[in-house]
């Protein structure tokens, strides 16, 4: 078949340029299964009936991981897990769009298609890829916890891994059709992702078998959670993974036939032949390259601020029936005290997404770059600083509104839920805002990543995984504090309910200045497109 002509080259293309970020990535994502899995496994029955009464069905614990199936070392690790089918759909949809549409924006997808590759050769080499990593991630995964843990459950588990990058793969290959540039794309996956994130977020608070449980059949990342590894698996449900992943594929495919090299399904809007007289400045234009990007993250701060809000106040009832939750959570203050701990458990999680944008704002730079429209710029007689300074305005200032709004917006819910706007806007607003010093450290590293190493500015997403990893899984893998400490979201005041000290702070900004300078400094003296 011509339309499949190159795919073999292409896919050892595609291995080169990325075997060392693949290996990287299944091992991190393996690796934390198979380490709880250790720590679960040696504690008694007693510690675990435990864990499922108090840990088990806290409302962070559903929120974060889904609910708790069954009482057993797998049943507990299935669950501590159960966040990690999220990024893997993220890193496999972004892999895919970075291979498909992202290649045919800079122009190499129609220089190849000149060649030796057939229309289809580019989708079909980076889908399979995709679908081979997965299942060897699945493959890991089982084979780790087997060696702890019933290999049936095991088994569930790895495979649930695989489903989800697989589904979101292919969900990645059809919104790599929609648009024409890279970023929509991106936002039309990212988006998607994030939906189905929420249907599962309202799913699972209640704990399993509540009025909402329905919800899960509406969101792949349900579909997961509904495999029950080491409770009686429902290996039917993967019947629903392969028929979304076939479906989305075979719509990617068609989708493609369809439109010409260049462009997206979605016809793009033409902007006016002459640019205004607000366009005259490297601010501006980081306004107009970022504004869309900005505009849908606080889209997206919105509605997860307004979720965690409104689950806030429902989190105490689940203490009614569970007397071991109300002795654990009067030691911290009763109802109030688990509320506090569930907003502020949430706005840490908030502040990783805010790190998130961040990032990615900041690479937009390098972008810019390695596409050349830096140079151009430059070339008019706009300093480094300056056109440095308008990407980093929104990379620093971007999170400071997304997370006003996030919080705002959970504030003004619960507030509005218990009947005291003014008593608990303040502390969940609060709670959001003092996420920033972290939040700086990720997008300094990133400008400082971009100034020295600028080949490997993306690794800054390795940051952003190792604070990740760190924060959900390093207590219950028994991590040493100092290695902890590493993320420094560690250091972030648990508020409200907890103490406030402001020399966390001061570190976090003097560690996110120095790489800033080193970064800006670097950015200076070196070639442009230099390594």
């Amino acid at each position: 078949m011509t339309s499949l002509k190159g795919t073999g080259k292409l896919i050892r293309l595609i291995l080169r340029r990325d075997r060392w970020l693949l290996l990287v990535v299944v091992l991190w994502l393996a690796a934390a299964p198979v380490g709880l899995a250790d720590t679960y496994q040696s504690q008694t029955a007693a510690e675990r009936a435990e864990y499922a009464r108090t840990s088990g069905s806290n409302p962070t614990f559903l929120a974060l991981y889904g609910p708790l199936h069954s009482e057993t070392a797998g049943g507990i690790v299935a669950q501590r897990v159960g966040a990690i089918p999220l990024f893997i759909g993220l890193i496999s949809l972004l892999f895919v769009i970075r291979h498909t549409r992202t290649e045919e924006q800079a122009g190499r997808r129609e220089l190849l298609s000149g060649t030796v590759c057939g229309r289809h050769a580019g989708l079909t080499a980076v889908l399979s890829v995709a679908f081979l990593g997965n299942l060897l991630l699945g493959l890991l995964v089982a084979s780790g916890l087997s060696q702890n843990l019933p290999g049936s459950g095991a088994l569930a588990v790895g495979l649930g891994f695989a489903a989800a990058g697989c589904m979101f793969a292919a969900l990645g290959g059809v919104a790599a059709q929609l648009t024409e540039n890279a970023g929509g794309a991106r936002g039309i996956a990212i988006g998607s992702l994030g939906a189905f994130l929420l249907i599962r977020l309202a799913a699972d608070t209640g704990g399993p078998g509540n009025d909402l449980s329905w919800l899960h059949w509406l969101s792949p990342l349900g579909w997961v959670t509904e495999l029950r590894p080491f409770a009686d698996e429902q290996w039917w449900v993967l019947l629903l993974a392969v028929a979304l992943t076939l479906l989305a594929t075979t719509l990617a495919f068609a989708v493609s036939s369809r439109r010409d090299i260049g462009a997206g399904l979605l016809p793009a809007r033409l902007g006016p032949a002459e640019a205004s007289p607000a366009l005259g400045g490297p601010l501006a234009l980081a306004w107009r390259l970022h504004r869309g990007l900005l505009m849908g993250w606080l889209i997206a701060f919105a509605v997860l601020g307004g979720v965690f809000g409104g689950i806030a106040e429902g989190v105490g009832d689940m203490m009614k029936d569970n007397e071991d939750l109300q002795n654990v959570f009067s030691r911290i203050g009763g109802q109030e005290g688990l509320i506090d701990s569930y907003i502020a458990s949430m706005m840490s999680l908030m502040g990783l997404v805010a790190a998130a944008y961040s990032i990615q704002a900041a690479l937009r730079m390098r972008a810019e770059e390695e596409n050349s429209r830096a140079e151009y710029l430059l070339a008019t007689g706009v300093s480094r600083l300056r056109w440095i300074g308008g990407h980093l305005t929104f990379a620093l200032l971007g999170p400071v509104v997304a997370l006003a709004v996030g919080g705002l917006v959970a504030g003004l819910v619960h507030g509005a839920n218990m009947g005291d706007v003014g008593g608990e806007l303040p502390g969940i607003l609060g709670a959001a805002m003092v996420q920033l010093p972290a939040v700086w450290v990720l997008s300094a590293l990133t400008l400082a990543l971009f100034g020295l190493l600028p080949r490997v500015t993306a690794a800054a997403w390795g940051g952003l995984a190792l604070c990740f990893t760190l924060g959900q899984f390093g207590r219950a893998l028994d991590f040493d504090q100092s290695v902890l400490d590493v993320s420094p979201f560690t250091h972030i005041p648990q508020v409200p309910g907890g103490d406030f000290t402001a020399e966390p702070f001061v570190w976090l900004l003097a560690v996110a200045a120095v790489l800033a300078f080193a970064g800006l400094a670097s950015s200076r003296r070196r070639d442009m497109g230099a390594a």
